[in-house]
């Protein structure tokens, strides 16, 4: 049978993004388990965020991510369960906390960016080594960032 999410062209696209993205965390947690490694697939960019920064209020992350509050709170939340990040509150400010990467987590790094590199590498392949999505991706982030979906489904109402 014909792919009906192909099929569907424009209005498909949703399902096949969704689709991609359940094959990619459940085939990274998969690659994660096999060796044994006690992180998530969405964990990584928390890591690297914080690896660059040192360390950030969840509104930081928030911002340099575009996902929600509420979603990073409950990644830092996990992550912070398995010991790899911990919080402080700010000495200035005792409404902000600053979350940063335990010891555990920065002993961690090396190994976890021999894994990422390898997913890197996998995505490459399996773009051909062509950034085309890339571009588009940014193009349809741009778009829905400026007028966002909903809005535009009412604006295209006859």
């Amino acid at each position: 049978m014909e792919d009906f999410l192909i099929k569907m062209g424009y209005t498909g696209l949703t399902g096949r993004l969704k689709r991609l993205n359940d094959q990619f965390v459940y085939q990274t947690k998969q690659f994660y388990d096999d060796l044994g490694v006690d992180i998530e697939p969405n964990w990584h960019m928390i890591f690297l965020l914080l690896e660059k920064e040192e360390r950030l209020t969840v509104m930081d992350m928030a911002n340099a991510t575009r996902i929600s509050h509420p979603g990073i709170i409950k990644l830092l939340n996990k992550m912070k369960k398995n010991g790899y990040v911990s919080s402080k509150k700010d000495v200035d400010d005792q409404r902000k906390r600053y979350w940063f990467l335990t010891k555990k987590a920065k002993e961690k790094l090396p190994e976890l960016h021999t894994y990422w590199e390898a997913g890197d590498l996998a995505l490459r392949e399996l773009l051909e080594n062509n950034d085309e999505l890339l571009t588009l991706l940014q193009v349809v982030e741009k778009n829905i960032y400026e007028i966002d979906y909903t809005q535009r489904m009412k604006n295209n109402m006859k």
